[in-house]
């Protein structure tokens, strides 16, 4: 991608920031568990399990269960979830309230977007073009994407750089534990939405800015960027 010298580039993270996605893929995790005669999770338990990939929401299922499965039978699940999500990946998910709003109003200033989700590259780019919205980002990396995942700083850095970014007029748009650890290792400011998925109030991790409501971003990132 071309230079962005003097754009601030928002890299945002998907699941439980961007869009609520909880119902499909709670939806598809008890399809599974039930397939493979497990119990099913209650939704409420979503905001504990959800935010890591799919293979951590399996293995959290089952630890949930006290049940301990082998590695070949772990990634035939993993498999069968990935296969059934994308068969309804957006049946239920939408985009939270004010997304397109708030990018239209950072993009007025000069903001350009990227995508660092610990969800698959290939359901990642599938949601964001059944949600109508892929067009807007430059670069949207994966879990596997790079070969690592969140919380290492690297596909934050790299999604950086593939999207002609710097850390220096970059800004981190998540709702994690995991989002906030990876900005911090990357050098990279955060902003914290306090609606996603996640089992603790996302203020006890110390983001940089916190906002209720994606109208509130560009007001918080204008106050990051000074």
């Amino acid at each position: 991608m071309a230079d962005q010298a003097g754009k601030i580039l928002y890299v945002f993270d998907l699941d439980g920031t961007l869009a609520d996605t909880a119902l499909d893929l709670m939806g598809t995790l008890d399809y599974i568990m039930i397939k493979q005669g497990f119990g099913p999770t209650p939704i409420d338990d979503a905001r504990a399990l959800l935010g890591a990939g799919a293979r951590a929401l399996i293995q959290r299922a089952l630890r949930q269960q006290g049940v301990t499965i082998a590695p070949e039978r772990e990634e035939e699940m993993f498999r069968a979830f990935l296969d059934h999500y994308e068969s309804r990946i957006a049946d239920e998910s939408t985009l939270y309230p004010g997304v397109e709003a708030a990018l239209d109003e950072l993009e007025r200033t000069g903001g350009v977007f990227a995508v660092c989700t610990n969800k698959i590259e290939r359901p990642a780019k599938l949601l964001l073009e059944k949600l109508g919205v892929i067009d807007r980002f430059a670069f949207v990396c994966g879990q596997d994407t790079f070969g690592v995942a969140k919380p290492d700083p690297t596909p934050l850095l790299r999604t950086i750089e593939a999207s002609g970014g710097t850390p220096a007029k970059t800004i981190m748009v998540g709702d994690s534990k995991t989002d906030i650890a990876t900005a911090r290792a990357a050098g990279v400011p955060v902003i914290a939405v306090d609606f996603g998925y996640t089992d603790r109030p996302v203020q006890e991790f110390s983001p940089d800015r916190v906002i209720s409501h994606f109208n509130d971003l560009p007001g918080a990132a204008a106050l990051l960027i000074g």
